[in-house]
């Protein structure tokens, strides 16, 4: 006889619901458990991490910026007048005096230029010679006729006066005495013009004499800017110093303006600095600057500031005040550090990777006790080249990460062994 297990199996299959319901259960518990847990915590090794302490006290601002030792005086020597380089006579980095003739040229138009200028000026001259004793010739006949004239005038003068004493005795006829009268006065005024005349004509002489010698100062003025043109193709330096450039060949042939020499003096220098356009905001003309040479750091100003921005850098002028190092020379690579201010009394710290000033950054704060590294928010304030100002979220004391953290943007908490 068969026994019947529906039961049985009832009670079978609400066993397994409830077995089923239980671990479903306990994996939502794991799951949600395992969900509040954080992300594993990643070990850094200490050695591969740049670290520093907040410090409080005085902070040097600073800015710095790669740069080149030039020359503080420079001479470009350009031609004058069209002209062809026959001879360079010496080459770059030859000692030169203020006489020394570097390139000789030629131009045979001006040659003869000089010639005809030259001419001209002394034609000019015998002409002023000649019409000087012209006039003067003229002025003495006039002179003479005035001499003349004034002698006749002193004998009817005296004659009349002599004739007056006879008239009233009645020695002499009243007629004969006014005529002679009359004829005295006629003399006079005579005299008199004729005065007149000689000095106009003295003063018309001298105009003459003037307008000559005008055109003949201008005729000397073309012949001296004729020869120095003509001396001008001996090109010389000008200055001592050193002979840097020599832009023109042998042959070639060059324009009026033509630059075709370059000397400088090694011994007085200055220092042009690159400094980012980001940080020459604070730069001011007369701050203190440290170059290094690399062979020594020599002191100096800022004494200009270019206006305008190349490749993203500004250039900024140094007067070297100290003493050049021995090997300083023209062109030389240097690095300036500019002294923006001293802040006293302020918290900084070593300037972290992409730390950029007046900015919010999440750094890494480093706990001693622990050993690890929990990220904090912090805002930064002013910057110098290898310090920041720290204006919140840091005290003195304490330790923070500087290198670069971008790998683990990830994580709030890194163990440093």
């Amino acid at each position: 006889m068969d026994i019947r297990k529906t039961d049985f199996v009832k009670k079978k299959r609400r066993l397994k619901m409830i077995f089923a319901a239980v671990g479903v259960a306990v994996l939502v518990s794991l799951l949600g458990i395992v969900a509040t847990l954080d992300p594993a915590v990643p070990k850094v090794e200490r050695a591969s991490l740049w670290l520093d302490s907040v410090k409080r006290g005085e902070m040097l601002r600073e800015v710095r910026g790669p740069g080149l030792l030039v020359p503080k005086e420079i001479r470009w020597i350009a031609v004058e007048t069209p002209a062809r380089v026959e001879r360079i006579l010496l080459k770059p980095g030859a000692a030169v005096q203020a006489d020394s003739v570097i390139i000789e040229l030629s131009n045979p138009e001006l040659a003869d230029a000089q010639l005809a200028a030259q001419s001209e000026l002394t034609a000019a001259e015998a002409e002023l010679a000649a019409q000087r004793m012209t006039l003067e010739s003229q002025l003495l006949d006039q002179k003479a006729k005035f001499a003349d004239l004034e002698s006749q005038y002193e004998l009817a003068r005296l004659q009349t006066e002599a004739e007056s004493e006879l008239a009233a005795q009645g020695i002499t006829s009243k007629i004969q005495y006014r005529r002679n009268q009359v004829a005295s006065e006629q003399l006079r005024l005579r005299l008199g013009i004729e005065n007149e005349r000689v000095a106009k004509f003295a003063q018309t002489m001298q105009a003459q004499l003037s307008a000559q010698r005008a055109r003949m100062e201008q005729l000397r003025s073309t012949a001296t800017l004729r020869a120095r043109q003509l001396e001008g193709l001996k090109v010389r330096a000008g200055i001592v110093g050193v002979l840097q450039q020599v832009p023109v060949e042998e042959g070639q042939q060059v324009a009026a303006g033509t630059n075709l020499a370059r000397v400088a003096r090694p011994d007085v220098l200055m220092a042009e600095l690159r400094i980012p356009e980001t940080q020459v905001k604070d730069v001011r003309v007369g701050q203190a600057v440290s170059v290094d040479t690399r062979n020594g750091v020599v002191s100096g100003r800022v004494i200009r500031i270019d206006p305008a921005v190349q490749s993203g850098t500004v250039l900024v002028d140094v007067d070297l005040t100290g003493d050049l190092p021995s090997g300083a020379r023209p062109d030389l690579s240097v690095d300036g550090t500019i002294h923006i201010e001293r802040l006293t009394n302020v918290l900084y710290v070593g300037r972290p990777a992409y730390g950029q000033p007046e900015s919010q950054q999440q750094l890494f704060k480093v706990d001693p006790a622990t050993g690890t590294a929990k990220r904090v928010p912090v805002r930064l304030g002013r910057a110098s080249v290898n310090l920041i100002e720290i204006r919140e979220g840091l005290q003195s004391g304490d330790q923070i990460i500087l290198s670069d953290t971008s790998q683990w943007d990830k994580y709030d908490r890194i163990r440093i062994e």
